[in-house]
């Protein structure tokens, strides 16, 4: 009787651990970490927060618009510390973007700030006044004035707020 029990007991594990994890809403993207207001968002969310655009040069010589809003304004909006907030402790926070096929970037928080280092990061959704196309998005992260294109993160799935605690 013991026997079918710890086997019954298996079987439960084994279809437990077959079960699928839902997975998040491609469509989206999700704003968390150490944040009063955790969110996500999606095209429509990221359409109605103030638009940037940006122009970038292609390693073709082409030049290419893109829009969205200021990485900035979506962590302000989740309640990051900005402004005379953003002294002491605070500047010890960072930001981890990361995509759906696993590739991660790093911020600083200071680096975003205007007082600082004012980059003007955006988190786009169009390219050319048209929605990302296939491994482009549907959101990116645009770092517009990095030399290299290796932060400019495709397929934005997360973005997570971190402060550092010593």
């Amino acid at each position: 009787m013991k026997r079918l029990g710890l086997l019954a007991g298996l079987c439960v594990m084994v279809i437990a651990s077959a079960t699928p994890k839902k997975q998040a809403d491609p469509q989206t993207f999700s704003v968390s970490g150490d944040l009063p207001k955790p969110v996500t968002l999606s095209v429509t969310d990221l359409d109605k927060l103030p638009q940037q655009t940006a122009t970038v040069q292609e390693q073709d010589g082409t030049t290419t618009k893109y829009s969205g809003v200021l990485l900035r304004a979506i962590l302000e909006n989740a309640g990051a510390p900005t402004g005379n907030s953003l002294r002491g402790k605070a500047l010890a926070s960072y930001i981890l973007a990361s995509a759906r096929d696993g590739y991660q970037v790093v911020f600083t928080l200071a680096e975003l700030e205007p007082a600082f280092g004012n980059e003007q990061i955006l988190v786009v959704d169009k390219v050319g006044n048209k929605p990302l196309f296939g491994y482009q998005g549907p959101f990116r992260i645009l770092c517009p004035a990095d030399k290299a294109g290796a932060r400019s993160l495709r397929m934005l799935s997360t973005i997570q707020f971190v402060s550092l605690r010593k």
